[in-house]
């Protein structure tokens, strides 16, 4: 009898990561039948979907949303009962939607394993209780999320993080300085202002300010800012080169970076590009973060190494000068680069050489066939 998985995914970076263990998952076992709620990158792996992620992927608690939401999850909860009746169903980061399904799931007798699981060592610490209730084993990233969920009698095993093999390999400067008319005797600061329309409104004219004052003191430094993908063409204006789709190959070729927090800052520091991050809200989100956080810092690096590497100008603190100021120093300075750079190695070390997606695959072909690995 063909074993089966199921996997719900609910934006692009979780379709991504899923797809490659499916991958993985077909290399080791070829007969195992898998569905899921995914996108473009499931798909292209040849398994059916049950819906795409982009009805699950909407922003905001609107009354359309949340009614999406359980309208979604309620056919999926029948679906995964009733029809498919999977061995084992993987939940990939997304968590608001996918810890209530969970939930459902355990009720039902489904055995659910978490894949990027919610970041509970960073805010709402009490979530911890839900993970222990309604899933069976969790798929943690981060070498520092093992202890938290022993300590809970939580099943876990750490899979490495998926960056550490997916980032694309660093691009060739000279020739990204010439496809994009950039001068190769200055020097790049790139400016990444966030992936949303909220970080848009909050952080581009701070850094479009810090930017400014950079230029004043030194006139060797050109700038070009980072246009998200996921934003519409006209999402955001500014004086400066904008470059479009091409974030890894940015970020590998600049000399410093100017950072929304996020994801990003990780994936610079796989690349060792020095930088700073910064990052602004509405007032109200930063007082309930202030009120559910677990821990001071906001850069991955800062937390996976737990030293100030990376300088953090946050909310009130995200000014133009002070950005300016992190970023000349850098760019002056030939030993705050290296230190950054050093802490840069040792968040490398702490994240491992591991393949993620195929330690993933090989923990859930491992509950559906008992097998061990050689």
């Amino acid at each position: 009898m063909k074993r089966r998985v199921f996997i719900v995914t609910g934006e692009a970076s979780g379709d991504k990561h899923a797809s490659g263990v499916v991958r993985e998952l077909f290399n080791i076992n070829p007969d195992v039948e898998i569905e899921a709620i995914g996108g473009e990158n499931l798909r292209k792996t040849g398994i059916k979907l049950f819906c795409d992620h982009k009805d699950m992927s909407a922003v905001g608690l609107s009354p359309k949303v949340i009614i999406n939401h359980f309208k979604i999850g309620k056919r999926l909860v029948d679906y995964l009962k009733n029809v498919f009746k999977p061995d084992v169903v993987l939940l990939v980061d997304y968590g608001a939607f996918n810890l209530q399904i969970a939930g459902h799931l355990r009720k039902a007798g489904i055995k659910t394993f978490y894949f990027i699981p919610p970041q509970i060592w960073a805010s709402r610490k009490w979530r911890i209780k839900s993970m222990k209730k309604k899933v069976d084993k969790v798929l943690t990233i981060f070498p520092f999320e093992g202890k938290m969920y022993d300590d809970e009698g939580i099943d876990n095993v750490y899979v490495g993080h998926p960056l550490v093999k997916e980032l694309p390999p660093a691009e060739c400067r000279h020739e990204f300085f010439k496809r994009h008319g950039l001068d190769p005797n200055k020097k790049l600061v790139a400016v990444f202002p966030g992936s949303r329309m909220f970080e848009i409104k909050y952080l581009l004219k701070i850094f479009v300010g810090a930017v400014k004052i950079i230029e004043k003191a030194r006139d060797d430094v050109q700038f070009v800012f980072s246009h998200a993908n996921n934003l519409k063409d006209n999402a955001f204006k500014c004086d400066y080169k904008m470059i479009r789709g091409e974030n890894h190959a940015l970020l590998s070729v600049s000399d410093a970076l100017i950072l929304a927090s996020g994801t990003v800052a990780l994936e610079a520091a796989l690349y060792k590009t020095p930088m700073v991050i910064a990052y602004k809200g509405p007032l109200f989100f930063y007082i309930v973060y202030l009120l559910v956080r677990s821990i001071k810092k906001a850069c991955l690096v800062n937390i996976i190494t737990g030293k100030d590497i990376v300088p953090e100008y946050l909310m009130y603190d995200a000014k133009p000068e002070k950005i300016a100021d992190g970023i000349l120093n850098l760019l002056n300075s030939e030993k705050a680069r290296m230190l950054q750079r050093s802490g840069f190695d040792e968040t490398i070390s702490k994240l491992s050489q591991k393949h993620c997606v195929e330690e993933a695959a090989y923990v859930i072909n491992k509950e559906l066939t008992g097998e061990i690995k050689e």
